[in-house]
């Protein structure tokens, strides 16, 4: 692999402008793609086969009225609202009704004016029942009393007839008597179908009056004008997902919002109305580059070389970026996918230039010409940049094994992302850098230059690092402090709690967070999340029998405790599927609504005994618990492989095992403190409103996956470029515990800068435009910054101290198996004879007797 990056760079930077225009080329095509490919990112999380989703799926494809999201508007006013400004409101509703993927719109006050007038007609209902049973008992009454008369009569005939001789003719007074019975017996006879007839319809309109009954009785203290009046929520019924509105739909709603604000109302949007979920980079993200290149500043020394890495790394990104937009035409997308792609790009795309220019900088500095200095660096430090990309994109690839769709499309963005990036570096770098020649270097960079003998590793002892001093002076205290520290980090994410977030975790201020307290405040917290219950009714049901089924299952749940009220939504036309909405006492995010829906799930085997229905749940609330739950699952074994992959990778570069053990250790101690911190934050509320956190609640359910992936990769990134230093001056001869220092020195400044150009990328997603990616840049910013400094830098280099000789221990069996891998192509440095940047032979291929030569890096 040295070899042929070798032979890349030289090519690149023989034919500069080609390669130039090959990038500049895929540039263009991908953000030409992504224009016109590029289809509206979601913010819904979905998991085939889940219980959420099997149920989400009957609904839409047997109640598909019921099925489209809502999306609330809140309006509100600084007294009662007056009649001109509820007609403001239907107006502005009329107009929304007709943008386009608006199914229908709830206009509060008609509504809320039904729900209040509902006990009033059912209760005139029930007199006018009431009224005309007692007249058809009457004139039941009154027809039995006729029967009764002509019974009566008839007696008398009967026994007159009796008195007569037998063949006798009737009298006619008799005969008389006799039709007028007769007559009176066919009027009675022909009114019993008719009494009939009516009991039966007063008997159905006795079951409906029941059933108005029991569905008042259920949304009773239903709301969508709060009890002030002050306070409406117009509802709007979408024809699909929100994420579906288009850009031009979201602005049409605000416009008309916009003109019923001048009728003296404030209006706010829920965040699924004006979330913009296509949006990847703002102000904040841009002020975290900035950083990023202040410090490049600082450690290149001029514009020029402080300029290249954050150039080649936006290329890289545009790349990226452009390629996964594109695809999102064919593959649902979720919001976070390009942003996380985004973050890693940069960052990663800066640190992998940074580490070639960097050795190209040393080498033209030591002598070496400027052709064979571009082509060395990429030959040596871009295989080390290869390598650790790797480590990178099998840790984001590897996220396709938890099972989870939109994970494994984030994982593999990031993937394709940071691959890119590594492609930039070991081609675009060369081409640059041969045009740039010369300029790289700083003007006081060369007068300050040394004579080649004046390495690094042979500099006077007042030029060590002192902090590689005073942890290898003491490592024993080193060590301890370090571990104390992460641990106590870690101590807040035993109470790690996953859950998606809501409204409640939008910025302060935004229209979003004032929607959603708002709601809370006037209608209670569990308006903002309702639970959305599907009942599949038993079969052969009447339309009666169905709605009295779909009560039957409604009450049950209503007696639920956690349920403050149950309101049935519609039933499919063949009266086969119920649905209703289930409104709980607390909001989305809160353990007692999990706990409800858990409940809710244990008692629908009771329900389904005492009426027949099947009972499914499903809405955002509940896919939230049920994608937190699945996620939860999928910690464990990703992370087994994660760490079985570090130390077979670790073995095999470093010919050791100590040594992947400490660096797999430490990995999981950074990881901990990582965890541990966006818990204190995110769910403590700690320093709240310095990292602007609105509402703390649970964990984003993905977060703690991503973060296993991606520090796993930058974790081992920083402890190739650190250790292997520490290796090979082992390798060649020097004492174990003294070997620690010397590596440290060789690459303790690229790890720093590096490592904080990563923590200030990571750290300006912070305050990201897209509130869902703030926890994962606080949790990547903040696990850099403890692992690059207190586990690379630290601990380490603590432990090996402690280990001497030990650290580098591998038994022979095993040794003979695993492949050898020239990390740093020092195979290429002994092959080419070419002296290093300190005056000798970057590697002789001396080592300890016994011992294999290990290939080296020094990245600084």
């Amino acid at each position: 692999m040295a070899r042929f990056l070798y032979r890349v760079g030289r090519f690149s930077q023989r034919r500069p402008w080609p390669v130039i225009g090959l990038w500049l080329t895929l540039v263009a095509l991908t953000l030409t793609g992504a224009t016109v490919l590029k289809a509206p990112l979601s913010n819904q999380l979905r998991i085939p086969g889940a219980g959420f989703q099997v149920v989400t799926d009957t609904l839409r494809a047997e109640l598909p009225a019921a099925s489209g999201e809502l999306g609330t508007i809140v309006v509100t006013s600084s007294s009662p609202f007056t009649p001109d400004q509820r007609q403001a409101v239907a107006t502005a509703s009329a107009g929304w009704a007709r943008v386009d993927g608006v199914a229908a719109v709830i206009d509060p006050f008609t509504t809320q004016s039904q729900f209040d007038g509902a006990a009033a007609k059912v209760s005139t209902g029930r007199a006018q029942l009431d009224a005309a049973t007692a007249q058809l008992s009457a004139g039941q009454g009154q027809v039995a009393a006729g029967t009764a008369q002509l019974d009566q009569a008839q007696r008398a005939v009967d026994a007159q007839r009796a008195a007569l001789p037998p063949g006798a003719p009737l009298p006619e007074q008799l005969a008389v008597l006799q039709r007028r019975i007769d007559e009176g017996r066919a009027q009675v006879a022909a009114q019993q179908p008719k009494l009939a007839a009516a009991q039966q319809t007063l008997a159905e309109q006795g079951r409906q009056l029941r059933i108005g009954e029991r569905r008042t009785a259920l949304i009773r203290g239903t709301r969508l004008v709060s009890a002030d009046g002050r306070t409406a929520l117009v509802q709007l019924r979408l024809t699909g997902q929100a994420n579906a509105l288009t850009t031009s739909a979201r602005d049409r709603i605000q416009r008309i919002g916009a003109e019923l604000a001048r009728s003296g109302v404030r209006v706010d949007y829920a965040s699924s109305l004006v979330g913009d979920l296509n949006s990847v980079i703002g102000p904040t993200e841009i002020a975290g580059v900035g950083v990023a290149a202040v410090v490049l500043l600082v450690m290149l020394g001029t514009l020029v070389a402080a300029g290249l890495p954050l150039a080649l790394a936006l290329v890289g990104v545009a790349v990226g970026i452009g390629a996964t937009l594109s695809a999102s035409r064919g593959i649902e997308m979720n919001s976070v996918t390009p942003a996380l792609a985004l973050m890693l790009g940069l960052a990663v795309g800066i640190d992998y230039s940074l580490f070639i220019i960097n050795r190209h900088r040393r080498q033209l500095l030591a002598g070496m010409p400027v052709p064979e200095s571009i082509a060395r660096a990429n030959g040596t430090s871009g295989n080390a940049v290869v390598f650790a990309g790797l480590t990178v994109i099998i840790a984001l690839a590897a996220l396709t094994v938890v099972g989870i769709p939109f994970l494994a499309v984030m994982g593999v963005a990031a993937a394709v992302t940071v691959a890119v990036a590594v492609a930039v570096a070991v081609t675009l770098t060369p081409a640059v850098l041969a045009l740039v020649g010369q300029r790289v270097v700083s003007r006081r960079a060369w007068l300050a230059a040394r004579p080649p003998a004046q390495d690094d590793a042979t500099a006077p002892a007042r030029r060590r690092p002192a902090w590689g001093e005073l942890v290898t002076g003491r490592p024993w205290a080193w060590a301890a402090a370090a571990v104390l520290l992460l641990a106590v980090c870690a101590v807040p994410a035993a109470d790690l709690r996953l859950g998606l977030p809501d409204g409640g975790s939008e910025p302060l201020g935004s229209t979003a967070y004032r929607a959603y307290t708002l709601t809370a405040r006037s209608f209670g917290e569990g308006a903002n999340g309702p639970i959305v219950a599907v009942a599949t009714l038993p079969p052969g049901l009447d339309a009666t029998a169905a709605e009295e089924r779909e009560l039957d299952v409604a009450e049950l749940i209503a007696m639920i405790r956690g349920v403050v009220r149950v309101v049935p939504l519609g039933i499919s036309t063949d009266r086969r599927v119920a649905a209703m909405q289930i409104v709980p006492q607390r909001g989305p995010g809160a353990a007692q609504t999990v706990d409800l829906v858990q409940t809710l799930r244990l008692t629908a085997g009771a329900i389904k005994t005492e009426t027949g229905a099947d009972v499914g749940l499903t809405g955002q609330t509940v896919a939230n618990i049920d994608i937190s739950a699945r996620l939860a699952g999928t910690l464990g074994p990703y992370l087994a492989v994660v760490v079985g992959l570090s130390l077979l990778i670790m073995i095999m570069a470093f010919r050791s095992v100590p040594v992947p053990l400490v660096a797999t250790g430490g990995f999981l101690l950074s990881l901990g403190a990582s965890f541990g911190a966006v818990v204190a934050v995110y769910q403590w509320g700690w320093l709240k409103e310095a990292f602007g956190v609105s509402s703390p609640g649970s964990v984003q359910p993905f977060l703690p996956t991503l973060l296993v992936g991606v520090l796993f990769g930058l974790a081992m990134d920083y402890q190739m470029f650190l250790v292997s230093g520490m290796r090979e001056a082992y390798a060649h001869g020097e004492e174990a515990r003294h070997a620690v220092l010397t590596g440290f020195r060789h690459g303790w400044r690229v790890v720093t800068a590096a490592a904080l150009i990563m923590v200030s990328v990571f750290a300006g997603f912070i305050r990201a435009e897209l509130t869902t990616i703030r926890p994962i840049g606080f949790g990547l910013a903040f696990g850099v910054l403890v692992d690059a400094f207190v586990v690379r830098m630290t601990l380490t280099p603590a432990v090996l101290r402690l280990l001497g000789a030990r650290a580098w221990s591998l038994p022979r069996w095993l040794d003979r198996v695993l492949p050898h891998v020239d990390v740093e192509g020092a195979l290429l440095a002994a092959s080419s004879g070419v002296r290093s940047p300190g005056g000798e032979p970057e590697s002789d291929g001396s080592r300890r007797p016994g011992e294999v030569a290990t290939p080296v890096m020094t990245p600084s």
